[in-house]
């Protein structure tokens, strides 16, 4: 079964719109999905079927600014005006949508790249609602985000924040592909693999190949910058099981060093978290052919012990 919603965003501009798949069997738990940065959910179509699969309701949405949501109300790359917690308070409107179909169900957190950093505001903010969360692809200190966000910053106040800047957008993410060889794209940080690369890099419903505004990018900064250090993880309710994987070649967790950050500011203020780095994969470890069955496979057993 598949239920289409749609509903105010957070920025009282946009219409965020939705999917909640259900398994043709009795659900023993609900995972709502959170994608990343300039893609969209129906993306992640293998790791949905496999959480089918596995008795998991599914939700998803498309954020603000991104995928469907962006075609339905004609703004690609921007964000709005209310700031960078927008996205994580529209994931929670999603959660109060679907549990009111389908209510007392144990619910999951699945976030990849941006989507872990809407997830872990989640855990900060809503934690106490869930019963775990993954996040994939996530990052620890952001190379350069500050002293990019300091420069949108001063170009907003500028009178520029509905104007984009491709050099403060490469300043703040061009570094990425510094591993990957010869470049032909810019998104060969994502995955080796060059079809999964032009499959991203030609989806009509990407907005990463479109300009994002100045207020957006520095949103986005201001994202990461929000859920660093003890501070965030100590806002993050102790007995709330966390799962936290990558790849370590993903520039995005510095390369397996941002992601070992995230888990010890956990484990330093008294959380449970599990880690787990897939050597030599890129960010989209759950795009990659011959483990993503692995990765999908080791997220269901992360819920499923839980659930034990």
């Amino acid at each position: 079964m598949l239920h289409e919603v749609s509903f105010k965003s957070f920025n009282e501009r946009d219409d965020i719109q939705g999917w909640i798949y259900v398994p043709a069997a009795k659900p023993k738990g609900i995972v709502q999905l959170i994608h990343g940065f300039g893609e969209h959910s129906r993306r992640y179509i293998h790791m949905i079927s496999a959480f089918l699969d596995a008795g998991y309701i599914v939700a998803a949405d498309d954020h603000t600014g991104h995928g469907k949501t962006a075609m339905v109300n004609d703004a690609w790359g921007d964000w709005g005006d209310k700031g960078p917690h927008t996205m994580m308070e529209d994931e929670h409107t999603l959660k109060k949508i679907v549990c009111e179909k389908y209510p007392d169900l144990p619910y999951f957190l699945f976030g990849h790249s941006m989507g872990s950093f809407i997830t872990r505001d989640f855990m900060a903010k809503y934690g106490s609602e869930l019963f775990g969360a993954t996040i994939c692809g996530t990052t620890g200190i952001f190379r350069g985000a500050k002293e990019a966000g300091e420069l949108l910053k001063k170009a907003i106040g500028n009178g520029q924040a509905l104007e984009s800047d491709p050099a403060l957008f490469g300043q703040l993410l061009g570094w990425m592909c510094e591993r990957c060889g010869e470049v032909r794209i810019g998104n060969e940080w994502i995955c080796a693999d060059p079809y999964v690369q032009k499959d991203h890099a030609e989806d009509p419903f990407d907005a990463f190949t479109r300009p994002t505004s100045n207020r957006s990018l520095y949103d986005f900064v201001q994202m990461m910058i929000q859920i660093e250090g003890h501070e965030w993880a100590g806002k993050v309710p102790q007995d709330l099981p966390i799962y936290n994987i990558a790849g370590d070649q993903d520039p995005v967790g510095e390369y397996g060093k941002g992601v070992y950050e995230v888990s010890n500011w956990l484990a330093d203020t008294g959380h449970t978290v599990t880690t787990k780095l897939y050597s030599g994969y890129r960010h989209e470890i759950h795009n990659y052919a011959d483990i993503k069955c692995e990765v999908e496979a080791g997220i269901i057993a992360f819920m499923n012990s839980v659930l034990a």
